[in-house]
């Protein structure tokens, strides 16, 4: 832990130190801002369980267009991100692959539902090409027999969330950026205006802004006033690792995902025989717990998508919170507290938008100009306060 002394003075606070703050914390820092993250484990939080899947096409749904070109215009920038990102943290390889997305429909209905979704790709020019469940299989032959049909979408890839945030965490300190490992205990606020906080050492901090990217906990932060942030709900996912033995690889050579009676399913295959299976959606609070419940749910889809899952190793199962917004959409930029910035409420896309929201937020914490880009995602949609 970095000794701070009392009354130190940042250009730039940083409050919550996961992939989104740190990212934040790296790209203001390149910009020659004095940076201080605070987070007693910075790294952690839900990159730890994410899947890691950059995926704005499959991940669309209808009346999220802005959220889609902020995804679309983030996954562009990610094979220059992860290659800079690599370089400016000492070599650490952040598991980027370019493998394509398959999404499968099991029966009728989800078949219609995914000509549905294939349609409405068209209409909006993106690049998904339907297949029948034959084509389907030809390109992972471990599919069930019974799936009836897919989407393939070439430019969806994947990322590995915990390299990532081990990836974020040494660029930021070999950027110059202060990581004190430690909690805030309260936003302080002098002249309705956010001027700093008063961390669990004792210790007070002030800052010209304050960046809060706590996740789900982001409006819990004691000495926020009323009203600044719209309630962050936690949504608990749970997610499987399992192992492919070296004799049945490639098992699965792309991301894989589907809607098995009614709930989300993915399968993301890592290049080091690693396999992701998740994720359940479950409104619960901040409980972290896994369940056998869940793990049973995930298995039970899993085996009916890809029978052969059944015979791998499980190594390990975990749960995380996605940290979602009112609208499912991120907030992005000065709240209608002066000294203020948000960026959290990224909900299932966290680690997608990664490198469009360091750079968004960089631009705003630099310049004092919000890109147009992020003008649709401002925290004060919520309150009817212009930024």
């Amino acid at each position: 832990m970095t000794r701070l002394v009392r009354g130190a003075h940042a250009e730039v606070l940083v409050i919550g130190g996961g992939i989104i703050g740190l990212v934040v914390a790296w790209r203001a820092a390149q910009r020659g801002l004095r940076v201080l993250l605070v987070d007693p484990w910075p790294g952690h939080g839900a990159a730890q369980v994410a899947a890691g899947m950059l995926a704005p096409v499959t991940e669309l749904q209808y009346g999220e267009e802005p959220l889609l070109r902020l995804g679309m215009a983030s996954n562009e920038r990610y094979a220059s991100f992860a290659a800079e990102l690599t370089e400016a943290s000492g070599g650490r390889d952040i598991g980027y692959r370019q493998c394509g997305t398959l999404a499968v429909a099991l029966d009728a209905d989800d078949r219609a539902e995914l000509r549905e979704l294939h349609a409405f790709h068209q209409r909006l020019g993106l690049d998904s090409q339907w297949l029948t469940g034959r084509e389907a299989r030809r390109l992972e032959p471990m599919l069930a027999p019974g799936v009836r049909g897919g989407l393939h979408v070439t430019d969806d890839h994947q990322v590995d969330g915990r390299r990532l945030a081990e990836a974020l965490l040494h660029a930021c300190e070999r950027a110059g950026a202060v990581v004190h490992r430690t909690e805030v205990t309260d936003l302080l606020v002098e002249h309705d205006r956010a001027t700093g906080a008063r961390l669990a050492t004792g210790e007070s901090v002030t800052a010209d802004r304050i960046v809060l990217a706590a996740g789900s906990r982001s409006h819990l932060l004691p000495g926020l006033p009323p009203g600044v942030l719209p309630a962050i709900r936690p949504v608990k996912g749970q997610v499987l690792r399992l192992r492919v033995p070296e004799a049945y690889r490639p098992f699965l050579s792309r991301n894989v995902r589907a809607v098995v009676r009614g709930g989300h399913l993915y399968l993301v295959p890592r290049e080091n025989g690693e396999l992701v299976v998740g994720a359940t959606t479950e409104e619960q609070g901040h409980d972290t717990t896994v369940t056998a419940g869940g793990v049973y749910e995930l298995l039970r889809d899993a085996h009916e998508l890809v029978p052969g899952i059944t015979e791998l190793p499980l190594v390990e199962t975990g749960a995380g919170l996605r940290p979602g917004s009112p609208d499912n959409a991120p907030l992005l930029g000065p709240t209608a507290l002066p000294g203020l910035v948000a960026a959290t409420g990224h909900y299932r896309n966290g680690v997608l938008l990664t490198p469009v929201t360091g750079d968004l937020l960089a631009d705003y914490l630099a310049t004092g100009t919000l890109p147009e880009l992020a003008h649709p995602f401002a925290p004060t949609r919520f309150t009817k306060v212009p930024a």
